[in-house]
């Protein structure tokens, strides 16, 4: 893994399945590394992110890389916890 480099994105206000797929074919090219996953961003903190962030997770431990999300609001970590994937923060 290169820790020399970090590889950040910044989900959008409202994630559209496209705005997923990207981010994941994102992670699958690029080399092992650290990701900062910036969640300050989301509008809403419903399925459709929980889904994105369980689906980005899946994505950098295939290819190897160390994700980090931050700027979780307190919905979204509520929801997390609901769910049972309050350890993805």
């Amino acid at each position: 893994m290169d820790t020399s480099r970090t590889l950040e994105l910044r989900l959008p206000g409202r994630l559209a399945p496209d705005d997923v797929g990207r981010l994941c074919a994102l992670l699958d090219a690029a080399e092992p590394t650290v990701v900062v996953c910036d969640l300050g961003g989301l509008d809403q903190a419903g399925l459709a992110a929980v889904d994105a962030l369980a689906r980005l997770r899946l994505a950098a431990r295939r290819r190897g890389h160390r994700l980090v999300f931050t700027g979780a609001g307190a919905e979204l970590r509520g929801v997390l916890d609901l769910v049972g994937l309050g350890d993805l923060l």
